[in-house]
């Protein structure tokens, strides 16, 4: 089983490694960012990608998006810091079979690893059961309210956009977005751009 792993943080990559590597029939190659996750995975043609949510350059979920335009049944595997079920439910509706979180128990992460391999599916059972009982669309009649910009802004932001990113693809200043995203929580009632990615995703904005 060929494993690519894209992931900014040397440790993770050695912990998922050593997971992997004791089964013997495994060889994980690795990336540190998007742009070169994306050519490993055209170069090395893996069984399962494991692509980290948060890379430098653009988002696991980009990465993700760009590989699945070339290749529909790719098999990846989103892992992420993050367990917010909307997340993992953003990334499966995305193309990816499976989500894992960092802070699960780390005797999953193989399972899971050869659970996408092999063409199937992976969810935690909790994780499923929390995805099921996600609310859409809840804050509708807020969102309805907001002008093409922030609507913008908003899907930017549920794409797993930085502020940064969001400016240079908007052409406008970092300044500009950080006043434009303070804006849309106050409206929205957000504390976090987290909280501004869940009711963006449960809307389906």
């Amino acid at each position: 089983m060929r494993v690519l792993i894209v992931d900014d943080h040397p440790i993770v990559v050695s912990g998922c490694r050593a997971l992997l590597e004791g089964d013997g029939d495994v060889e994980v190659f690795e990336a540190a960012d998007g742009r070169a996750g994306l050519s490993a995975y055209f170069a090395r043609k893996p069984d399962v990608a494991v692509i980290d949510l948060n890379l430098p350059g653009y988002s696991g979920l980009e990465l993700a998006r760009q590989i699945l335009i070339r290749e529909p049944e790719a098999r990846l595997l989103i892992f992420s810091m993050n367990d917010d079920p909307v997340i993992a439910a953003r990334a499966i509706e995305s193309g990816a079979k499976g989500f894992i979180a960092k802070n699960d128990d780390p005797s999953l992460f193989a399972g899971a690893v050869r659970t996408v391999a092999g063409g199937g599916l992976y969810l935690s059972a909790e994780m499923a059961r929390q995805i099921a009982f996600l609310r859409v669309g809840a804050n509708a009649n807020m969102i309805s309210s907001l002008s093409s910009r922030e609507l913008e802004i908003l899907r930017l932001i549920a794409a797993g956009r930085t502020m940064g990113q969001i400016a240079d693809a908007l052409n406008v200043s970092y300044k500009t977005i950080a006043n434009n995203v303070t804006q849309l929580k106050q409206k929205l009632g957000a504390r976090t751009a987290m909280d501004l990615m869940r009711i963006a995703i449960e809307a389906k904005v």
